[in-house]
């Protein structure tokens, strides 16, 4: 007699049931993403919070069980829906986890088209991973020289003791007792977009001093822009700052007797040595995966980051690898080199940079094997390199005096 229940009867059994299932379809989607997130947030360290798995709800249909609607719903939805999920996910860790879930997502794992790799240590040719090096250790100061023998990274092993769901105690990933990134990933056979994280900074520098670089490869080096700073502040906000007496928009005489162009020599030839070796190591991944279309290697302190896209990776399979004489680095070009210098910036949110400096590297014609690009194509990658206040500092010192400098090959 209620209105609800007229409603309700002027629908048939058939339509009522198939409206139930897709709604029964779509908690179930909702909960397959709730999970996969919640994977993700535990591999980050991080505690996630799920109501369902909190309070203990779950819908009507769980706790009174329709023996017509036992069938597993979840087999329903289509793998191209999953995909999207585990695409979000990316971390190859919670991937790992997942694909220990069924032998459907054992499956589907390795089809996912972006993959996050987060390397925590990493080891020397001879070393193993007891040996490794421990992000809870101190930073050396050498780094930059240690850096150069590696020759493998590694993993911590996010999956290695998970077994195949078929019950032969089979590890899912047998290749995972190297733990190498590139035997890692040949688990993913359609991978497009790659993002791998370096423990921390190649280049050693003292603690106040700024030094962020990015690069892009292909073949060899196409582009690279440098910015460092002396010394970075955080200023009260409102204060002022006087001026500089030498700012006239050239550089100060002491700048060459100081020491400070020699410091940004090293600061510039210790980037390109991190650089290159970073392309040296990424060739077996290049060569495992042509499906990718987008490569970046970063590290965990932001310090640089070598990218490459399809034209640069197509270059890259195309045009033969050329080793530096030490054989553990892709060697540099000759270059041309545009120093810019300003003694003090003021940047948004509070932050002084003294000794402002930007270097932006570029092959010279006579040592680059690769395609060349026009200044607009350079000007927009310098101005672009880098976000928040550092991005406003490159846009500030693009509009200083310009030094030309050349460096030979290495």
């Amino acid at each position: 007699m209620y209105g609800g229940e007229c409603a309700y009867g002027s629908v048939s059994r058939s339509e009522r049931n198939k409206v139930e299932e897709e709604q029964q379809l779509l908690f179930v989607a909702f909960l397959l993403q709730r999970l996969v997130l919640h994977f993700s947030a535990t591999s980050r360290g991080e505690r996630a919070f799920d109501p369902f798995l909190h309070f203990g709800w779950f819908p009507m249909a769980r706790i009174h069980a329709d023996p017509v609607l036992e069938a597993d719903q979840f087999d329903r939805l289509p793998d191209s829906l999953v995909l999207v999920i585990l695409n979000n996910v990316e971390d190859v860790r919670s991937l790992g986890r997942c694909s220990a879930v069924s032998k459907r997502f054992y499956g589907l794992v390795p089809l996912v088209h972006d993959v996050y790799v987060k390397i925590d240590r990493v080891v020397t040719v001879d070393g193993d991973a007891e040996d490794a090096l421990n992000l809870s250790s101190p930073k050396p100061r050498n780094i930059l020289s240690h850096f150069l023998k590696m020759m493998l990274f590694t993993i911590i092993k996010p999956f290695h003791s998970m077994r195949g769901s078929n019950g032969a105690g089979r590890p899912l990933f047998p290749q995972l007792a190297q733990h190498s990134p590139a035997q890692v990933l040949r688990n993913f056979m359609h991978i497009r977009n790659l993002r791998v994280e370096l423990p921390s900074g190649d280049v050693g520098t003292e603690e106040g001093v700024l030094l962020k670089w990015r690069a892009e490869y292909g073949s060899t080096l196409q582009n690279c822009v440098i910015l460092g700073g002396t010394q970075v502040d955080r200023k009260p906000v409102g204060a002022e700052h006087e001026p500089y007496s030498e700012d006239n928009g050239s550089m100060p005489e002491s700048f060459y007797t100081n020491g400070g162009l020699k410091l940004r020599v090293v600061w510039t030839i210790s980037s390109l040595i991190a650089a290159s070796t970073r392309h040296f190591l990424l060739r077996s991944i290049i060569k495992d995966h042509p499906t990718l279309t987008s490569l970046v290697l970063t590290d965990a302190d932001g310090q640089g980051t070598l990218s490459m896209g399809a034209e640069q990776l197509k270059e890259f399979r195309e045009n033969q690898l050329s080793a530096s004489a030490c054989s553990n680095r892709t060697q540099v070009p000759a270059c041309n080199m545009k120093l810019k210098y300003a003694p003090y910036l003021e940047l948004p949110g509070g932050i002084a940079l003294q000794g402002a400096t930007l270097v932006a590297i570029k092959p010279s014609p006579e040592g680059s094997s690769g395609g060349h690009t026009s200044r607009k194509e350079t000007d927009a990658f310098v101005s672009g390199a880098f976000d928040g206040p550092f991005k406003f500092a490159v846009k500030a010192l693009m509009k200083r005096r310009t030094y030309l400098l050349e460096m030979n090959g290495f």
